[in-house]
């Protein structure tokens, strides 16, 4: 998911768009919650699903990405809300703009393909540029303050927990080390102290040899885990009885969690997973947008919104 074509640089392409749609069981005059909207694609297609009197409402925590999806989402006009916001606070966000229970919900966790080919967000290994990786610019808590800060057994495990990098350790040695001649502040610079730590063999790879140290240091950075872990009882909480949830994970972590609580909350009695294997994109979809080969939908619906 770190690499990012040419195409997905000149637009953002949302994946399992039809399955995603479908799965939701959407209906004229629904509400709908999009917790991850992004640039808006699969906002747009449920809105003109639920035409012509649906609403949405979108969050995300990235203002480039809202801005896009403003763009993106202008000619539904009042029928949109878009709220700066970490998903797993959708409660409270319904609450405060009286948006009331939904009929679906839609998690794409996937970043967007916008911040990570701008290298002043620091996402990427493939540019130069500062080591931020934040999906809140206003968080503290930045890339560099971890890789610079934490100790070399807490960055094995996160690069081993998160990255599930099989050289963690000798990663985490080498930037110890590293940062003891200098500060760790740019991309390109901890993407030489990893080289610097792995076989030749490894870096001649054909998964780059940063790929899953720069995932963890994103997923520990951001807490995406553990927001989803919050999430995903709150997302059933906002929907009504008989509302679907949806969602699009892009890492074995992720879907792992979700593939769980499903199963946790079916036992329960607080919903029905209907995908009892997760859906992936076919070969026309992958070989258009190869971004979406990692892509996994999971789809339950509500029981009753009370999740134990």
């Amino acid at each position: 998911m770190e690499a990012a074509t040419s195409a997905e640089r000149r637009i953002h392409v949302p994946v399992l768009l039809k399955e995603t749609i479908e799965g939701l069981s959407l209906r004229p005059g629904a509400k709908v919650i999009d917790g991850t909207v992004g640039a808006g694609g699969h906002a747009a297609a449920a809105l003109e699903r639920t035409s012509p009197d649906g609403l949405l409402l979108g969050m995300d925590l990235d203002e480039a990405a809202l801005e896009a999806a403003r763009s993106k989402l202008a000619r539904f006009g009042s029928r949109v809300m878009l709220v700066r916001e970490n998903y797993k606070n959708v409660e409270r966000v319904l609450l405060t703009h009286s948006f009331g229970p939904a009929q679906a919900a839609l998690l794409d966790l996937g970043f967007s393909s916008l911040a990570v080919d701008d290298p002043g967000r620091g996402f990427s290994f493939r540019f130069d540029g500062p080591l931020d990786m934040r999906f809140d610019p206003e968080q503290e808590l930045t890339a560099a303050a971890a890789v610079n800060g934490w100790t070399a057994d807490e960055l094995t495990e996160i690069i081993v927990k998160f990255g599930e990098e099989r050289f963690a350790r000798r990663i985490a040695g080498a930037i110890v080390a590293a940062r003891r001649r200098e500060r760790i502040i740019g991309t390109l610079q901890l993407v030489d102290v990893i080289a610097s730590a792995v076989p030749a063999a490894y870096r001649r790879g054909p998964i780059h040899f940063a790929t899953r140290t720069f995932q963890a240091l994103r997923i520990a950075v951001n807490d995406e885990l553990g927001n989803l872990t919050a999430a995903l009882p709150a997302m059933v909480r906002a929907l009504a009885p008989g509302g679907r949830l949806a969602v699009i994970s892009f890492h074995s972590l992720e879907d792992r969690i979700v593939k769980r609580f499903f199963k946790e909350q079916e036992r329960h009695g607080t919903l029905r997973a209907l995908t009892k294997r997760p859906i992936v994109a076919g070969p026309e979809e992958t070989a258009a947008n190869p971004r979406s080969r990692s892509a996994k939908l999971r789809v339950a619906e509500i029981t009753a919104n009370k999740p134990t």
